[in-house]
């Protein structure tokens, strides 16, 4: 049980979705096989506009500290251990599939969320104990993920740590998203109880061999689709902040919202081209929501300027749009709603 692989053929470095155009390369498009180094270049400026929110969000946390050297008590750490754990899931499936350029992406995501909630615990304000389980988990995952790509990993240790990583995410998800709405319902463990209960029962059962061949197949699509969510949770944890204390997002730094959007972007086009539909439906949704959602919310509290808000929205629009064509134009499609297609119920 583990992450489900798409469906794909790898030839060298690359990893080529297998379209129905042609049954080799040598009868595809020049611009087909172009395409295959296009995204390397996309996904290193994708990086550079990760480490450089993340940076930013450093910064803003060292500028917090008070006196004493302990941060503000308004620092949430829950949105910052979940896309924590969003992004080691999302390494495991990434690593799994040897799909380097997100790999590096979700490496420096890990690294870089982890400075940040290494802040908040010498801000005290993340607890100590649950800091040092945190920074047990993320040393374990990088060590075995890099193994594992390099194909240097056990098989059955890697098949625990899957285990380990569908449970947690599978408990932590309902958890994270009930105590978000919380005061407005009653402050309770039962989600993540229930849910970790359920995880653990159908991870046994698919060792088992109880569950029918396609048993195992589903369980690992849930663990995949639990990492993309997690990672997908912490826009909405924010807009809903946003919402209950608009006077928060004046503290919201425009250009990083911006690097949010820009890197969450570029991942876009490569996602499509390999018609992988999770990592597209997260990277689309946190360059809408966390990106763009939050430039919107900054343009309606007046806090930036008509400019700033129309240049990132025409430059949105703009982007996904050459997505799709470029993404029609190398497979010969006549119309990107045919790339769409395949990418959601498959060729």
């Amino acid at each position: 049980m583990g992450f489900v692989d798409s469906k794909v053929h790898r030839s060298g470095k690359f990893t080529i979705f297998i379209a129905p155009v042609a049954s080799d390369h040598s009868q595809r498009p020049q611009s087909y096989r172009g395409e295959q180094d296009c995204p390397s270049g996309r996904t290193l400026a994708a990086e550079k506009q990760y480490m450089n929110l993340y940076c930013a969000k450093a910064k803003l946390n060292y500028g917090d500290f008070d006196s004493s050297h302990k941060l503000p008590n308004s620092r949430d750490s829950r949105g910052m251990f979940t896309a924590l754990l969003g992004n080691l899931s999302l390494l495991s499936y990434f690593a799994k599939k040897r799909e380097t350029e997100a790999v590096v992406v979700q490496t420096l995501g890990v690294i870089s969320t982890f400075v940040v909630i290494s802040q908040l615990a010498i801000g005290e304000a993340m607890p100590l104990p649950q800091y040092v389980a945190t920074s047990v988990v993320v040393a374990a995952g990088l060590i075995l993920n890099f193994l594992n790509y390099y194909g240097m990993l056990n098989s059955t240790i890697w098949q625990f740590w899957e285990d380990f990583i569908t449970v947690g995410g599978l408990s932590v998800l309902p958890q994270i998203m009930w105590s978000t709405f919380v005061p407005y319902i009653p402050n309770s463990i039962l989600p993540g109880s229930i849910a970790f209960v359920v995880a653990v029962a159908s991870v046994t059962l698919s060792h088992s061999g109880k569950l029918s061949e396609k048993g195992p197949k589903f369980i690992g699509a849930i663990s995949g689709w639990t990492a993309t969510l997690l990672f997908m949770w912490m826009p909405v944890s924010q807009m809903w902040t946003n919402f209950l204390n608009p006077d928060n997002i004046k503290g919201l730094s425009a250009i990083s919202m911006l690097l949010a959007m820009l890197g969450n972007g570029l991942l876009i086009p490569r996602a499509l081209f390999i018609r992988d539909l999770m990592w597209f439906t997260g990277s689309l949704w946190a360059t809408l929501f966390y990106g763009y959602g939050n430039i919107v919310c900054m343009y309606l509290l007046k806090t930036i300027s008509l400019e700033f808000f129309l240049a990132a929205t025409v430059g949105l629009i703009a982007w996904i749009g050459m997505a799709l064509w470029r993404d029609a134009a190398v497979y010969r499609y006549n119309s990107p709603l045919r790339s769409l297609k395949e990418l959601v119920f498959g060729s």
